[in-house]
């Protein structure tokens, strides 16, 4: 998989952008706020049309832009074949006070919705901020494995989705019981649908996490010299008892395990108004040598397990998909030391398409740079 050419129009700093990235490492240098960052995130957005950086998508056009509207084109080489991705942010003139932001997605000229996007473009992005993956609340965990699986799956993103309907549908009904309205046996339905989506994305989870347990792990050896060990492991909100290859995973009895357990804890969820077990609770535990992370990581620490965690994630969509991601880079050397920074140099140099921005080109070795391309990054525009 290859992003063959890229064309910004009013997207964050970037009033026209037009450029071709060639296969292999292409380092960006160039200072604090000229729209590295930004530039990396346009990319990572070509994903699944979500940001990483803003709390609305209206924060991605240009201030300034008339009409208030920004454009992203990209032209993808994948498994021989080409495809075109556009996205157009479009705000509106104010209703009643409020601008609407209207997302339109179009693959290869035809409209689709966001969810469409899955699977069309694959990349791992790491940004200095990605530490709060590890010291963060759990929804930043789960919100980089989804993310991940989603990917290499499609149908996962999907199912997402739909878990994600009908448990705003249970918890809808939840609060009309608690307010003594409706009748509390329609929940059983709700149960039940909720159970069967939620064991599906249940399993997922796990199987994807121990497969990526499996590739971090020596990475993250690497990255220390053997003298730490990563470990990563999924806490599901339901626990069903036993080890992940046993049968209390299979889909089936996790289905009715959580079904069980929606009928156990129904009278506290009436008294709450709120569905109260089930994978939009579940978290991810990142241990090295046996101690949560989370709670006694050091920033050196949390920073070399992210870093091993989105390297498996490179190689785990490689092995799904067929296809190498393209891995997204932020200002990532000038948080590492000269050995870890030589090891990741070492795995980029036959990486088939990465980005790098840095604020400083020493940071790169000469036999790196060698076989990069280098550009430069001023006010929002690229040079050779």
């Amino acid at each position: 998989m290859r992003l063959a050419h890229l064309t910004l129009t009013d997207f964050r700093n970037f009033a026209s952008l037009q450029t071709e990235f060639p296969p292999g490492p292409t380092v960006i240098v160039g200072a604090n706020a000229q729209g590295k960052t930004s530039l990396l995130e346009a990319v990572y957005y070509l994903v699944g049309a979500t940001s990483r950086h803003a709390s609305h998508d209206s924060q991605l056009i240009r201030l300034g832009a008339e009409p208030r509207v920004a454009r992203l084109v990209a032209e993808l080489e994948r498994e021989g074949h080409k495809a075109t991705i556009e996205i157009r942010l479009i705000l509106d003139s104010p209703e009643n006070g409020q601008e609407r932001l209207r997302k339109e997605i179009l693959i290869n000229g035809v409209k689709k919705r966001a969810m469409d996007l899955h699977g069309r473009f694959n990349a791992v992005l790491f940004l200095p901020r990605d530490v709060q993956v590890v010291e963060g609340s759990p929804g930043e965990r789960r919100r980089e494995l989804d993310s991940t699986i989603s990917q290499a799956d499609p149908d996962y993103a999907r199912l997402l989705s739909e878990y994600g309907k009908v448990l705003t549908q249970r918890n809808a009904l939840l609060r009309q019981l608690q307010e003594r309205r409706g009748d509390a046996g329609e929940l059983t339905f709700w149960d039940k649908r909720l159970a069967e989506l939620g064991a599906e994305v249940m399993l997922a989870r796990a199987t994807a996490l121990a497969q990526l347990q499996m590739l971090s792990a020596p990475i993250h050896g690497e990255l220390t010299g053997n003298s730490e060990t990563l470990t990563l492991q999924y806490r599901p909100a339901y626990e069903p008892g036993g080890s992940f290859d046993e049968g209390a995973w299979l889909t089936g009895s996790l289905r009715e395990g959580l079904q069980a357990e929606f009928e156990r804890l129904r009278p506290n969820e009436l008294r709450r108004g709120l569905t109260l077990t089930g994978p939009q609770r579940d978290d991810l535990s990142l241990q090295v040598n046996g101690l949560e992370l989370r709670h006694y990581g050091s920033r050196g620490q949390n920073r070399t397990a992210m870093l091993a965690f989105k390297l498996a994630q490179v190689d785990w969509l490689r092995r799904h998909t067929g296809e190498q991601p393209v891995l997204l880079l932020d200002e990532v050397l000038a948080e590492l030391d000269p050995e870890r920074r030589g090891y990741l140099l070492q795995r980029l140099t036959d990486s088939h398409q990465a980005l790098l921005t840095a604020a400083d080109v020493g940071m790169f070795d000469t036999s790196f740079l060698g076989s990069a391309t280098v550009w430069t990054m001023s006010a929002g525009a690229l040079s050779g």
